[in-house]
C-alpha cells in the first residue's frame, strides 16, 4: 500500500479527491497542513457509534464499513467508503454524537483533521462549506436508494420466505391430516373389530345349534347387542366426522326416558356388581335430541363402568333451577387425575385402560353444546367423578 506522509504528498492526493477539486492552492495547501496520516489495521473500529465527534477523516488508501447498531443481535450495514470518500462530518456539522460506527474493511491509510481545524476551515473557507453542503447532499441522495433498495430486497426475501412458509405449512397439515387419518383409522378397525369377532362367533353359535330353539334365542341376543354397539359406535364416528351436529328435538319425558336408559345398561351395570339410582325430581317434559342424548348418557355410563371394575354405585339425578336443567352424573370410580381431567375432551384421547376410539367424551361435549348447555367435571383419584350438565329447558 502507498503511503503520504509530507504535507506536499497529502497535498497532491487531495487535489485528486472530487471533494477538493473546487478549491484553490491556498485553501487546499492548509487543509494539507493540518491534515495527520495515520495506517489503520483490518477490522479495527475507527470510532463507535454515540462517541463524542472528535474529527473527520479521508481515505487514502484501503476500505472502510459504515454499520448501525454495529455489536448487536441485528446490525446494519449502511455503506462501505473506499479511496477519495471521506466519513465522519456529519457529527461535526450538527454537533451531535456519532450517528454510527465506522471499521476498516482492509488496511486502510487515513488522513485526519481534527474538530477544531476542520470547523476552522469551514468557517473561513466558503467554497470547503459548498463543497461539503454537495457532498453530504449526494451522500443523502446514495443514502436513500441504498435504504429504497435495501426495502425492495428485503420484500423480495419475504415474499420468497412467505411462499416457502405456504409451502411448508401445506405440507405439515397435509401430514398432520395423514396422521390423523391413521390414528382415526387404527382406533375405528381396533373398536370394530372386537363386535364383528363377537358377531361372527354368535353366528357360528347359531348355525351350530340350529336345531336348538333357546340356544337360537340367546345367541341372536348377543348378536343384537353387539348390532347395537357397531350402531352406537357408527354414530360417534358419523357426528365426529360430520364436525357439526344437527339436532332433531321432540318433546323428552324425562321420568321415561332414564326408564329406556335404565333398561340398556342393566346387564352391563349387573354383571359388574353396579349399582343404578336414578333420582329424578324433574320429568319433564323438556325439548331434547333424544337418540343423541342417550349417546351421551350411554357413554357416561360405560366410562363409569371401566372405572368401577369392582362394582360400585352409579347414579343420576335431575333437578330444575329456573328455565335450567341440571343434572348430575356421579359414579364411585377410581376418579381421574387432574391432567386427564383437562385433557377428557379432546378428540383421540383415551385415558382407559380398555381402550376405546377416544371419542366418546368429546361426543358427549359437542351434543351438549350443541343443546347449548354446558357441562362440568369433579373427579377425586379413588373417591369418584361427577358430571353436571346444565340444559336450557325448552317446553
Amino acid at each position: 500500500m502507498p503511503r503520504v506522509k509530507t504535507p506536499a504528498e497529502i497535498e497532491e492526493f487531495l487535489r485528486r479527491v472530487d471533494f477538493f477539486r473546487d478549491l484553490g492552492d491556498f485553501e487546499v495547501q492548509e487543509i494539507a497542513k493540518r491534515c495527520r496520516h495515520m495506517v489503520v489495521e483490518k477490522g479495527r473500529v475507527i470510532f463507535r457509534e454515540g462517541e463524542k465527534a472528535d474529527g473527520f477523516y479521508i481515505i487514502v488508501d484501503g476500505r472502510v464499513q459504515v454499520w448501525k447498531d454495529y455489536g448487536s443481535d441485528e446490525p446494519d450495514l449502511l455503506a462501505e467508503h473506499e479511496t477519495g470518500r471521506f466519513f465522519g462530518e456529519m457529527a461535526l456539522i450538527d454537533q451531535l454524537p456519532r450517528s454510527a460506527t465506522v471499521i476498516t474493511r482492509d488496511e486502510s491509510e487515513l488522513l485526519y483533521l481534527e474538530r477544531q481545524d476542520f470547523q476552522k476551515i469551514v468557517e473561513e473557507n466558503v467554497s470547503v462549506a459548498k463543497s461539503i453542503l454537495v457532498a453530504v447532499s449526494s451522500m443523502v441522495r446514495a443514502s436513500n436508494e441504498t435504504f429504497v433498495e435495501g426495502l425492495r430486497q428485503r420484500n423480495r426475501e419475504l415474499k420468497a420466505a412467505n411462499k416457502e412458509l405456504q409451502k411448508a405449512q401445506h405440507q405439515l397439515l397435509e401430514s398432520e391430516r395423514l396422521s390423523a387419518l391413521g390414528r382415526f383409522s387404527s382406533l375405528i378397525l381396533h373398536d370394530i373389530k372386537n363386535p364383528i369377532g363377537i358377531l361372527k362367533g354368535y353366528a357360528e353359535m347359531v348355525i351350530l345349534h340350529a336345531d336348538d330353539p333357546d340356544r337360537v334365542k340367546e345367541y341372536a341376543d348377543h348378536v343384537v347387542k353387539q348390532a347395537n354397539r357397531l350402531n352406537e359406535l357408527t354414530g360417534e364416528l358419523l357426528d365426529y366426522a360430520r364436525g357439526e351436529i344437527r339436532l332433531n328435538l321432540s318433546v323428552v319425558n324425562l321420568k321415561e326416558f332414564f326408564r329406556e336408559f335404565a333398561g340398556a345398561v342393566k346387564e352391563r351395570f349387573t354383571t359388574k356388581q353396579i349399582d343404578l339410582r336414578l333420582d329424578i325430581r324433574e320429568k319433564g317434559p323438556v325439548m331434547l335430541d333424544q337418540a343423541r342424548m342417550m349417546r351421551v348418557f350411554l357413554n357416561l355410563a360405560d366410562n363409569a363402568r371401566k372405572a368401577m371394575p369392582e362394582g360400585g354405585t352409579f347414579a343420576i339425578t335431575t333437578e330444575r333451577e329456573g328455565d335450567r336443567l341440571i343434572i348430575r352424573v356421579a359414579d364411585t370410580g377410581s376418579g381421574m387425575s387432574e391432567e386427564i381431567r383437562k385433557r377428557m375432551f379432546e378428540p383421540f384421547y383415551s385415558f382407559s385402560k380398555m381402550g376405546g376410539t377416544g371419542l366418546g367424551m368429546l361426543i358427549v361435549k359437542n351434543v351438549i353444546d350443541a343443546h347449548e348447555g354446558h357441562i362440568e367435571v369433579e373427579s377425586e383419584i379413588e373417591k369418584g367423578t361427577t358430571f353436571t350438565i346444565t340444559l336450557p329447558i325448552r317446553v
